[in-house]
């Protein structure tokens, strides 16, 4: 396996802090992080706002060299592009596959819309279906793989519901993004069994953690749970038995951790979260 950090956990380092940093600690890849975002309201880098290791789509295909030569300067692979784009919005994915087609990396993330309850599932999985037909011919067209990830409050918050939603599309164009610390809050699935149901689908991996905790007590009497991040080892993913999940479905690609703890300071908790998972992936 081969691992890379998502840009969206360095909100603090600038690209070429990120690109220095990562390769001194024995990082093989980086999947950069592509939206116009917001600044942060108090000038403070956050993950979602404000993050100075993110490059903005609007301007993507122009930076898309020179992102290209300070990766390849500092001897990092781009196994995928973390853009924020959906299906339905068919000119943002347009312009996010031109900007990877140039980049030279081989997929982006393409998600499908949230799931809030407001519409029926069906009538949504219908529509989205149908635009997500659209995303595979511009995939087709610029030469990229065009990946969903199990997110929790989307449609497909599970292995079977992404597997479901793309089985009558060709693997070669589209794929899945695991997420066992989304699947935490939304989704969980027994890691062998989803991994099994996504197959030829599964196309990149997310690593991180997440726990619940309990914050009060509902009007019933009933405890009420809250879901929120936690440090890679300290979370309810059971890192071990996902690993040898990976490895009993031979899945040898690429890892990319996506941490959004925030109890170490950030060049310690890439360090660690890279030496924790290397020493869980050499022993199952």
């Amino acid at each position: 396996m081969k691992f890379a950090i998502f840009t969206v956990g360095l909100p603090e380092f600038s690209p070429k802090e990120a690109l220095s940093q990562m390769r001194a600690l024995g990082y093989h890849g980086i999947e950069w992080r592509v939206v116009d975002q917001q600044p942060s309201p108090d000038g403070t880098p956050d993950f979602w706002v404000g993050n100075q290791c993110t490059w903005p789509l609007s301007t993507f295909v122009q930076d898309a060299p020179q992102i290209r030569s300070l990766t390849e300067e500092a001897g990092l692979e781009m196994p995928s592009v973390g853009t924020y784009v959906t299906c339905e919005d068919l000119v943002a994915v347009e312009l996010a596959m031109r900007g990877v087609a140039r980049l030279g990396a081989p997929q982006l993330r393409v998600n499908v819309p949230r799931y809030d309850g407001s519409m029926t599932y069906m009538h949504m999985r219908e529509r989205s279906l149908g635009q997500y037909r659209a995303v595979v011919e511009l995939a087709k067209q610029y030469g990229v793989r065009a990946l969903i990830e199990i997110h929790m409050g989307n449609l497909t918050p599970s292995a079977s519901a992404a597997a479901a939603f793309l089985s009558d599309f060709d693997p070669r164009y589209v794929g899945v993004i695991h997420d066992a610390g989304n699947m935490v809050y939304e989704g969980y699935e027994q890691y062998r069994l989803g991994l099994e149901v996504l197959g030829p689908y599964l196309a990149h991996v997310h690593l991180k953690n997440a726990q619940w905790t309990p914050i009060g007590t509902r009007g019933d009497g009933s405890t009420e749970w809250k879901a929120s991040w936690a440090p890679i080892s300290k979370g309810i993913v059971d890192m071990t038995a996902l690993f040898r999940a990976l490895r009993a479905v031979k899945y040898d690609g690429w890892v990319s951790f996506e941490d959004f703890s925030t109890e170490q300071p950030l060049v310690e908790r890439i360090r660690d979260n890279l030496d924790y998972i290397k020493r869980v992936a050499q022993n199952t």
